[in-house]
């Protein structure tokens, strides 16, 4: 019984994964790292810095490795 359980929460997280895979429509697929900000900006990583120092541009997660919404990056550009 606790086996077969087991297996069902499994074969739910592999559709789940499978759908993300297939689909490409993740949340996460939108987050950009520092660097990437800084390339999609053409600009460099402190330029990127100060304006995050400077509250222009926020990260989505501040904490360890900072990640960026895309949307955020694309209004920050056009501001």
């Amino acid at each position: 019984m606790i086996e077969t359980t087991f297996i069902i929460q499994i074969l739910e997280r592999l559709d789940r994964i499978e759908s993300i895979v297939t689909n490409g429509s993740s949340k996460h697929d939108q987050l950009m790292t520092l660097r990437d900000v800084a390339n999609y900006a053409r600009v460099c990583d402190t330029t990127i810095r100060r304006h995050i120092d400077k509250g222009n541009i926020k990260p989505f997660k501040s904490s360890g490795k900072k990640l960026f919404r895309r949307a955020d990056v694309d209004a920050w550009l056009i501001a």
